[in-house]
């Protein structure tokens, strides 16, 4: 069930952060929630290797992973520089690999066409994901806990 104030509060987390760790150029920024009701935020490493940046939620998912919280929600927002809106990207693959660890209802926030902030359940992004193939109790031991 989609909760509207998580999501502004989600989007208000990661502006801020973008305006005060880029006040000019590019900025990205990246909040999950956890079922504590705890906000974990992150920005990508810059370095001028690029098979070593990663994932701009990478660093919150795994600040909740080291407090053993349950994510429940996730959003990775963007903008192009200082006067450029800001942009919801949709969790990579190797992210909603990463986001499938909490279960398949993480709601995610989309890239959509309209303005309007989306958030969506992790499965409906993978109808047909590989763990299809394996009974519930199967994957269990890989799931995360609360």
């Amino acid at each position: 069930m989609r909760d509207l104030h998580i999501e502004q509060e989600m989007y208000q987390k990661a502006v801020e952060l973008i305006r005060s760790r880029y006040p000019t150029g590019w900025g990205g920024a990246g909040v999950v929630r956890t079922a504590k009701g705890n906000y974990f935020t992150s920005v990508s490493i810059e370095t001028a290797n690029a098979s070593a940046i990663v994932c701009i939620e990478l660093g919150a998912m795994l600040e909740a992973h080291k407090y053993n919280e349950k994510v429940t929600h996730c959003l990775c927002l963007i903008r192009d520089d200082e006067h450029s809106p800001f942009r919801v990207l949709s969790p990579c693959g190797i992210c909603q690999e990463r986001l499938r660890y909490w279960g398949e209802d993480v709601q995610v926030a989309v890239t959509t066409d309209e303005e309007d902030l989306r958030f969506v359940e992790l499965r409906q992004l993978q109808p047909y994901h590989w763990t299809n193939a394996y009974p519930a109790h199967e994957l269990e031991r890989w799931q995360g806990e609360e």
